[in-house]
């Protein structure tokens, strides 16, 4: 996971010094958002409404269980599931290389496009809170009935 957190790191400056740190961010989600759309193929099943079910399997496929990412069910019922993360490795690796606030932020946002195309796929409507500068945790995932529920 640490790796990872550093490959996004160098991609992401490596493309900030080509095209600018906007069009970096942007490009960098929209393909972790398509590799998201990917992994929300094997939810699909639940979708559009079926939060619950949604959950189960979410919190199993988790990398590392429980344990890396910490989630804590904060609601699960039929209008939202929210899912607050109080840890993350690729956080925790960007900390650790001296990132500071503002690129961390940023670099939060475009992990955290991986969310937003999983659930999106699947067939739900997400806000993914990701990490800001004064706030505790990590990311905190709003995910409600899709569309065509």
């Amino acid at each position: 996971m640490a790796n990872r957190a550093l490959i996004y790191l160098e991609l992401f400056e490596t493309l900030s010094s080509e095209l600018g740190a906007a069009r970096a961010e942007a490009l960098l989600a929209r393909a972790i958002r398509s590799r998201g759309r990917a992994v929300g193929e094997a939810f699909k099943r639940f979708g559009p409404a079926d939060l619950a079910g949604l959950k189960d399997a979410f919190l199993a496929s988790l990398p590392g269980g429980t344990e890396l990412f910490k989630p804590e069910v904060k609601r699960c019922d039929a209008e939202k599931l929210e899912i607050q993360f109080h840890a993350c490795p690729l956080k925790a690796a960007w900390i650790a290389a001296g990132v500071p606030e503002q690129k961390l932020a940023t670099l939060c946002r475009i992990a955290g496009a991986i969310d937003n195309g999983t659930f999106e796929a699947a067939g739900f409507t997400i806000e993914n809170r990701t990490w800001q500068p004064g706030r505790e945790g990590c990311c905190n995932l709003h995910i409600t009935p899709g569309p065509t529920a």
